[in-house]
């Protein structure tokens, strides 16, 4: 009887999930964390690879493709939503492939279906979902949906696909050649007018800039901080006063709101507001090394050592919270709690506080982090910087230095009570990321009392060669075990880039070599006549390449090669590594006139290598 009850428990399972034998999630116990946390999903999600392609051809299905990653608070909400409805999970399993996307881990696809979704929604983001054809063309996409939204627009894109399949593909197909098609040729570079594009991104970076609050339009805000860089470059090359004054105050707003965690040290990955208020809480390893070297190179440039301060807390938060074992930096922190609460591992309500502080504290903390009103978030308020010290000891006419004292101590009884708390975390190791890590290190090393900085860079140098790179090819990540994921492009520019900043600390030769290798494999695998692949063997027909590659939340992989291959070539007099640069950096460059803020990162690299793109050089690297 025992054993008939199972059988028929299994059958009502197997048909909730709409699947035939042989058809389950593939998802559990995945080494990444995102893509195990939907293992129990009634949806049969599968990987992206061949054979999920070669499914949807031999059935003729639309592939459902849902791409997010961990720390993701929608992608909670539509996986609660959605993904754990046993109605929608029918609906997907019966009439589409499904595949679930750790972003993370596949950066090259993620970048090429959310500019297919920016393009024909307008605006993109996660949980990115995005249905291909049999022939891996996209035909629709949509980021979060609540459910019914959701199952309507399933059933009414089963339903196009049934009346007219062939239509669609043909649709769909159109749009990828769309899509895929050749940025617009403007003439060869004239390396007499390379400043021009300088003058041009201050320009277009001041007309867009938040004159209140700082940073970059009215809507939501994020850091930019590859923009913000290369302002700062220019800043250190031709001082401009309405440039400082815009940098000062993005710089002192991104770490004085709520973008910032002024308990545990770090940043957020962006606020819902325009002035830096509100943020949305996930914290990420990526966001939070170039935050770290942007404070870093600020306090030398506008001469304020009060950003130093800030890069060293963002350090040591990443070297107490996100430093693992093995040796590297974890990939992220979640914005959803253990309760499943949307920062509720940073906020804090009225009851708590009053448990926790006493009387003259708590005056001090309202006055603080503008506690007077009611709570910001339904789970309570955020520490951010409302009041200084000297202006709250003249509110409470209190002695400046008594202030103080409560602040510390209020700090010190917060992080001991936040150190009760659990907080999910994305342990993935990966290689782009941490390489970006070992720049910030490598800088930071040599700051007075930098000895922690360098130990730390020291075992992450040594995880990225050892455990990461095989001697041919780099590993996209591991779970501190295995390897997870395919190397791309902007694994071997981030971590190449990681490398020559330490060895430019070291004075290691084999530090050199490694990057030199490095960079040699980077341009086989992802360099073609057409421009920059950013995966070295992409699944799906038309993925676009291009010349240069735009900024996103990181620098342009395509920028960084160039930058570091033309460093790498000065320093080890590698004539073939400076050819294959100074002739990519000679050709067409029509998008930089006409979208300078994008690629910001390629304009900083045509400024700093300016010497060597003489008429004559450019001339000779261009010629066959």
């Amino acid at each position: 009887m025992g054993g008939k009850r199972i059988w028929l428990w299994s059958l009502i399972l197997l048909v909730a999930a709409g699947a035939r034998p042989g058809w389950c999630n593939a998802l559990r116990d995945h080494p990444s964390p995102y893509l195990a946390m939907h293992g129990e999903d009634p949806v049969a999600w599968r990987t992206w690879d061949q054979d999920a392609l070669n499914r949807a051809r031999r059935e003729q299905k639309l592939l459902f493709i849902s791409s997010g990653y961990f720390a993701c608070h929608w992608c909670h909400v539509m996986q609660a939503e959605s993904y754990q409805n046993p109605g929608i999970a029918a609906f997907l399993n019966r009439h589409f492939i499904p595949v679930k996307v750790d972003r993370e881990l596949r950066p090259a696809l993620d970048a090429y279906l959310i500019e297919f979704v920016r393009r024909t929604r307008g605006h993109a983001g996660w949980p990115l979902n995005v249905f291909l054809s049999p022939s891996g063309h996209p035909v629709a996409g949509t980021t979060y949906l609540p459910a019914d939204r959701f199952m309507g627009y399933l059933q009414r894109l089963q339903a196009l696909w049934t009346d007219d399949s062939a239509g669609l593909e043909k649709l769909a197909r159109r749009a990828a050649v769309a899509l895929n098609a050749a940025s617009p040729q403007g003439g060869r570079l004239d390396a007499g007018r390379v400043a021009e594009h300088g003058s041009r991104f201050v320009a277009r970076s001041l007309s867009i800039a938040n004159d209140m609050s700082g940073g970059f339009g009215q809507q939501a805000k994020f850091p930019s901080t590859p923009q913000l860089r290369v302002l700062l470059q220019r800043q250190a090359a031709q001082p401009n006063p309405e440039v400082a004054e815009f940098l000062q105050l993005t710089l002192e707003q991104m770490a004085g709101q709520g973008l910032r965690d002024h308990l545990g040290g770090g940043f957020f990955r962006y606020t819902v507001d325009p002035g830096w208020q509100v943020p949305h809480f996930e914290k990420m390893l990526y966001d939070n090394v170039q935050l770290a070297q942007l404070y870093l190179q600020a306090a030398a440039v506008l001469g304020e050592p009060a950003y130093e301060g800030v890069a060293r807390d963002t350090l040591d938060f990443l070297m107490q919270d996100m430093w693992y074992a093995s040796g590297a930096f974890i990939s992220s922190l979640s914005a959803v709690d253990e309760q499943g609460v949307e920062g509720g591992y940073y906020l804090w309500d009225e009851a708590t506080l009053v448990s926790l502080l006493s009387e003259d504290e708590l005056k001090v903390a309202r006055l603080a982090w503008d506690m007077q009103a009611p709570a910001p978030f339904e789970a309570g308020y955020l520490p951010r910087q409302a009041a200084t010290p000297a202006e709250i000891a003249k509110t409470l006419s209190l002695p400046e230095p008594r202030v103080r004292k409560h602040l510390a101590t209020l700090h010190r009884k917060l992080r001991q009570e936040r150190r009760r708390r659990n907080l999910p975390r994305d342990t993935k190791l990966l290689a782009a990321w941490n390489g970006l890590a070992l720049t910030v290190l490598a800088d930071a090393a040599r700051l007075p009392g930098g000895e922690e900085y360098r130990r730390h860079g020291e075992q992450l140098r040594e995880y990225l060669g050892r455990a990461l790179w095989d001697g041919n090819a780099l590993r996209r990540a591991t779970d501190g075990r295995q390897a997870v994921g395919s190397a791309s492009l902007e694994d071997y520019a981030y971590v190449a880039w990681g490398l020559l900043a330490w060895a430019r600390l070291s004075g290691d030769a084999r530090d050199y070599q490694l990057t030199k290798r490095m960079l040699h494999a980077a341009w086989q695998r992802f360099h073609t006549p057409r421009g920059w692949r950013r995966a070295a063997e992409p699944l799906l027909p038309l993925i676009p390449r291009g010349a240069i590659l735009a900024d996103g939340p990181l620098p342009s992989p395509s920028a960084i090669i160039l930058d570091i291959s033309l460093a790498l070539a000065k320093q080890i007099g590698d004539e073939e590594l400076s050819e294959n640069s100074l002739a990519v950096l000679a050709r067409d460059y029509p998008q930089l006139a006409s979208s300078p803020f994008a690629h910001a990162t390629h304009i900083g690299v045509l400024l700093r290598y300016a010497d060597l793109l003489t008429a004559e050089s450019v001339s000779r690297a261009a010629s066959p």
